[in-house]
């Protein structure tokens, strides 16, 4: 099956083409059906399977069809900045050779407000924004949401998490009862289900629930591993990686903004460009981050879990997990940031020393098992894996004989002892 048995309209199909996109993947090829009927629907796929591509296609196709009013009709509500500012370029690439243009507005925090109201005068055909700044805006009057007939929730699980919740709902309150719904993310917690059900109320007939599962077609080629190393030394090792392995641009996920400062300005310190990436950061700051990692004037970024969604870097050939995620959901986020489109990936993870149970969950939530690698020099001094340790590939050994990763001997110093006695 190729894109052009869906009937898009000559314009879609021509930004299709200019895109390299041929054979639709599987959670296109069974959503955009749906969409085009109108029908609500519930839509699980792993991450870079092409989600995005799977609702806006079928509502730009719904939307050339109709004539245009400028007022709101798609609505499309994303968690973060980041993936606001993706479906949207998404959105205009699709339709640059669109004679009558479809209105866009991408609204999201951490900018003046003020653009964003005077882009509004005239309404808009599509919005995307983040649910904070859309509230903002509609207490000032700048847009009214009962011509919504289309909500989509990008990355609902995230949406539904309770820092949304709440803002979420008072949305909801102010649409249409008559509305398509359309819920798409590569997770949907079992815990969350109450609220999609309470979502799609409105619908006439029930929500269609999609489910596409990671098979060995299209499964993203991303090489899972995990190696295990004392914290204090997790900072050298990835130093070591990536020198040893000439990455040209490397994904690093941290716990806090503490650790991604910290850590990028190590990294920085060894002349290895790097820059951190997370909330506290302003938008321009953030905007120029990606910009130069995508450009290639940064190598690394070390980024809090406000990466893991949205951020869509072309080839991107290797995350590390340098702290654990706290959920296995956002483990597959992470990951999924690399082997994108069909191109193949690498995630590392760091199993530090009182880490390794909550990895295990991890392991266990997506059915897999990893066998848990030392670097030599990095071997850690105290650490609680029980399971099989082997050596790492010869590929990303230390090529130094001299080099012991700040290991002086086999027998712990004074300050390995004290910092043994300091572990909890």
């Amino acid at each position: 099956m190729e894109f052009s048995a869906f009937g898009f309209d000559p314009v879609l199909n021509r930004a299709i083409s200019e895109r390299g996109w041929i054979t639709p993947s599987a959670i296109q090829r069974a959503a955009i059906p749906l969409i085009l009927q109108g029908s609500d629907l519930i839509a699980s796929a792993q991450t870079g399977s092409g989600k995005t591509a799977a609702f806006c296609l079928p509502l730009l196709q719904k939307l050339l069809q109709q004539k245009a009013t400028k007022k709101i009709g798609v609505l499309i509500l994303v968690p973060t900045r980041e993936l606001a500012m993706q479906v949207g370029e998404t959105i205009r690439t699709l339709t640059q050779y669109v004679t009558s243009p479809i209105k866009l507005a991408v609204l999201f925090g951490g900018v003046s407000i003020n653009p964003q109201m005077l882009h509004l005068r005239g309404g808009a055909d599509i919005v995307i924004a983040t649910p904070g700044r859309l509230l903002d805006l509609v207490q000032k009057n700048a847009l009214m949401l009962t011509t919504v007939h289309t909500l989509v929730l990008d990355e609902a699980d995230r949406l539904l998490e309770l820092g949304f919740a709440d803002e979420l709902r008072q949305l909801i309150d102010l649409l249409p009862l008559q509305r398509q719904n359309l819920l798409f993310s590569a997770t949907f917690p079992t815990q969350l289900d109450a609220l999609t059900q309470g979502l799609t109320t409105s619908a006439i007939a029930a929500p269609v629930r999609l489910d596409i599962p990671a098979t060995l077609i299209n499964r993203p080629a991303i090489l899972q591993r995990a190696i295990v190393v004392d914290t204090a030394q997790r900072t050298q090792l990835l130093r070591h990686l990536i020198e040893t392995q000439k990455w040209d641009r490397v994904l690093v996920f941290a716990a806090s903004r503490y650790s991604a400062e910290l850590i990028a300005v190590k990294l920085r310190k060894a002349r290895i460009a790097a820059e951190p990436f997370h909330g506290e950061l302003s938008q321009g700051k953030r905007t120029q981050v990606v910009a130069d990692f995508k450009a290639g004037r940064v190598k690394v970024v070390v980024a809090t879990d406000v990466a893991a969604r949205g951020l869509d870097i072309i080839d991107l050939p290797v995350v590390i997990n340098y702290d654990l995620p706290r959920s296995g959901e956002d483990y597959i986020h992470r990951i999924g940031r690399t082997g994108r489109a069909g191109a193949s990936g690498l995630a590392i993870s760091f199993i530090a020393t009182g880490n390794e149970a909550h990895f295990r969950l991890i392991e266990n939530r997506h059915d897999i098992q990893l066998e848990r690698e030392h670097i030599v020099g990095f071997e850690p001094l105290d650490n609680d894996v029980s399971v099989l340790i082997k050596p790492a590939p010869e590929s990303i050994q230390s090529t130094d004989p001299n080099h012991n990763g700040g290991i002086k001997g086999k027998k712990p110093n004074k300050k390995d002892k004290l910092r043994a006695l300091s572990r909890p």
